[in-house]
């Protein structure tokens, strides 16, 4: 029985990334440049940090003054622009009720996370996350669940991580533990479970729970 789960946050528990590409350009559009958006989203969903690197390299721009560009851009966006993915939160609803625990590994900022979960209500569902401010490795190195893990006391065999990403599947699977690729993009890892719609990991979960108290 999968009981604790552990996201992504912006491509996975929230649609950031359209956010992200608009930040994208604006940014480029105060220095006269241009670029197409499918490219920009490409780039981002590999990392927000590659893809503000390959721009600034691509358009010959300094990379940190761009970086501040983008980050002026996507505050102004807001995050109540950036709306949870539909169904997830029937999802974090339901393994709070049945006695789990949400949690989350991020790359991005704590208050760039907090402010997300604080516009869309969903702070409620969370025990405990790790964000850029944690000084972990970055995804695919698993040092920041094993340290939820840890921290938290959890049985490994329960635990699905859900990303969005090959990093995060990796990093899951590194970690001794069970992974959930969310979205169409192509990847290369082979995760436990693949889904493009929250209401199958609902289902899929409502499952496990049913046959591990069917066994007992």
């Amino acid at each position: 029985m999968i009981k604790y789960l552990i996201w992504d946050a912006g491509g996975t528990l929230f649609d950031t990334y359209p956010a992200v590409v608009e930040a994208c350009q604006a940014a480029l559009g105060g220095f006269g440049k241009e670029a197409p958006s499918e490219w920009v989203m490409a780039l981002c969903k590999q990392t927000t940090s590659y893809g503000i690197h390959t721009l600034a390299k691509t358009f010959s721009l300094d990379e940190e003054t761009f970086q501040q560009h983008f980050k002026r851009s996507y505050a102004d966006i807001g995050a109540q622009c950036q709306p949870p993915f539909p169904g997830v939160e029937a999802v974090c609803r339901y393994v709070c009720e049945m006695g789990g625990q949400n949690f989350i590994v991020t790359h991005r900022s704590r208050p760039s996370l907090e402010a997300l979960l604080t516009a869309h209500r969903m702070a409620q569902y969370f025990t405990d996350f790790i964000t850029q401010e944690d000084a972990y490795p970055r995804k695919p190195d698993p040092a920041a669940i094993e340290a939820l893990l840890v921290r938290h006391a959890l049985d490994r065999s329960r635990c699905l991580l859900v990303g969005d990403r090959d990093l995060d599947i990796v990093a899951g699977q590194r970690a001794g533990i069970h992974t959930c690729f969310f979205g169409s993009e192509p990847h290369e890892t082979q995760p436990d479970l693949e889904i493009t719609d929250y209401t199958v990991l609902l289902h899929w979960l409502q499952a496990q729970n049913v046959d591990a108290h069917s066994s007992v």
